[in-house]
């Protein structure tokens, strides 16, 4: 999607054109993974070569996604040019400190941390909340000034759950949560982890969301950037402004023959990435290819019809016969056949009729 991304980039740069910002926040997950291709790299010092050229502070986290010594290469040269990088976490939360006309801003810098990381520095860290508080919490942080942070975690607020999407890493029983209380002493929290746009538990703790869509979950997404106006103490004023892809990511669902009908489709881009449902009863030779013919960057197939959901049926039927013993079993087949249930006697025969021939109930 490089040329999807460079896209997107250019529509960014329009809008810092317009808006003439003091600074850029990127919150992380720079790449998709550790070791990004060339391509990738290279439309990311493109994009932080225009932005440097306009004279504007940027400041750049690393995410979970990132690997945090990669970000760093460079970040001491590029500090001098305005290019704050903080890749790797070195046991204090790093601080840029801007001045506008109504006094001293200070930004923090916290890249995406685990317990781990965070135990090295402040020994007794466990959680994802105990790192995150421990740094904050030593940082000698003066509430009195006006503070933003640029943070890449797992947020929630109390018993609310974010907007997840499936192309987001996932961990078991909420390990990586970390609750938004935690940044109290801060005016402005921006957000990186997760792909949907959201605030968290206040107006000024917010995801800004990707600029794009990278899954199917994020269709009914409307992807854009966060402009936030800092004034005195206290007060703060929040624009979004949307990004406008040169495709679109989105769901189309009914019969073949109207899916590839040119009245289904010639309102819409057909240069879209789409996930197709087909709804036909009877079997459809090729039905990839027949999309493909009129929808190129067609990404994924599924069926919706009696057949697929009988399947579906019988899917889940199966699983539940993977978690139940030879005896619930049987005792739920005598029970459709007979609409009576087992006899204790009866129940006795069978449990030694099964440890006799398998050795298990």
């Amino acid at each position: 999607m490089i040329e999807d991304q460079e896209y997107i980039l250019t529509q960014i740069i329009t809008l810092v054109d317009e808006q003439k910002p003091e600074g850029i926040l990127i919150a992380g997950d720079i790449y998709d993974k550790s070791i990004p291709t060339e391509e990738g790299v290279a439309l990311f010092d493109s994009f932080l070569t225009q932005l440097h050229s306009r004279n504007i502070n940027v400041f750049v986290i690393s995410g979970n996604h990132d690997s945090s010594e990669r970000i760093n290469y460079g970040g001491r040269i590029m500090e001098k040019n305005g290019i704050h990088i903080v890749g790797t976490f070195q046991g204090e939360l790093e601080k840029v400190t801007l001045q506008d006309e109504l006094g001293e801003v200070d930004i923090y810098l916290l890249p995406f941390v685990k317990p781990a990381m965070v135990n090295r520095f402040f020994p007794g860290v466990t959680t994802y909340q105990e790192a995150v508080a421990a740094v904050i919490g030593n940082s000698g942080i003066d509430s009195s000034r006006r503070n933003i942070l640029v943070a890449h975690q797992f947020v929630t607020s109390g018993e609310t759950q974010p907007e997840r999407c499936d192309s987001e890493q996932v961990s078991v029983g909420g390990l990586d949560n970390v609750d938004a209380s935690v940044f109290e002493a801060f005016d402005y929290v921006a957000l990186g982890h997760l792909h949907g746009a959201q605030r968290i538990g206040r107006d000024t703790v917010r995801y800004s969301g990707s600029p794009l869509k990278y899954s199917f979950s994020e269709v009914n997404q409307v992807k854009g950037i966060t402009v936030v106006t800092l004034k005195e103490k206290g007060n703060i004023g929040i624009t979004k402004l949307p990004l406008v892809p040169i495709r679109d990511m989105r769901r189309i669902r009914g019969p073949i023959a109207a899916l590839t009908d040119s009245e289904f489709y010639s309102q819409a881009n057909i240069q879209d990435y789409i996930h197709a449902i087909l709804t036909d009863e009877e079997e459809i030779y090729d039905a990839i290819g027949k999309l493909r013919s009129v929808y190129p960057n067609i990404m994924r197939l599924d069926f919706e019809n009696s057949k697929s959901v009988y399947q579906e049926s019988l899917k889940l039927a199966a699983e539940a016969v993977e978690q139940k013993t030879p005896l619930e079993l049987f005792e739920e087949f005598f029970q459709g056949q007979n609409n009576i249930p087992l006899s204790e006697r009866q129940r006795e025969i069978m449990v030694k009729l099964l440890k006799d021939s398998e050795g298990r109930v």
